[in-house]
């Protein structure tokens, strides 16, 4: 009966041990702050998490951001597709919290449906260069990740900081995938 009381401990020890080391990552945190207006303009998309919306991409994939009137922010998503066409999505931005909020919500529905919360979808900015040269950009569950850059290469040694950021951030790194840029 102790021997069984001991294996039983020990074989509850053990899980919980495996348990914790397979638990989710600490809360995702977006950086201290952004100047919305500073990060406006065209981003280059250099590497991804693979996603349903983005499968007919193959290269040349691009946002550009221009601020409103009405402090919304107007997106144009572009990319080439395997034939060689060039295809858009034309969406919305608004910040989420004050002025200076690095958490964002972005909707590619049409303008009439912006009342229904579920067209919305988390755009947080996690990692930003104090240039505004490199970006990372994700949502609280992980499951989206975008790395952009001001130009369409972007230098290995600030790349691949970025990465490593992004793996102590508790991101899968082999998930990610290069954009080519043409």
């Amino acid at each position: 009966m102790k021997n069984l009381l001991l294996n039983w401990c020990g074989a509850a020890i053990l899980a919980m041990g495996t348990a914790m080391a397979h638990a989710q990552p600490t809360a995702l945190q977006p950086i201290a702050s952004l100047d919305v207006p500073r990060y406006m303009g065209t981003w280059y998309e250099i590497a991804k998490y693979p996603n349903s919306f983005q499968k007919k991409c193959v290269r040349n994939t691009r946002a550009d951001y221009q601020a409103q009137p009405d402090g919304s922010v107007q997106v144009l998503n572009r990319c080439v597709t395997a034939d060689g066409q060039t295809t858009e999505a034309l969406g919305a931005a608004r910040q989420v919290g004050p002025s200076n909020s690095p958490k964002l919500q972005v909707r590619f529905a049409p303008a009439w449906l912006s009342f229904l919360p579920m067209v919305w979808g988390d755009y947080w900015v996690i990692d930003l260069d104090p240039q505004y040269q490199l970006v990372a950009v994700s949502e609280p569950k992980r499951e989206y990740l975008w790395v952009l850059s001001r130009s369409p290469k972007v230098e290995s040694a600030a790349y691949q900081a970025l990465l490593t950021r992004l793996g102590q951030q508790g991101f899968d790194l082999k998930r990610l995938e290069l954009s080519p840029q043409e």
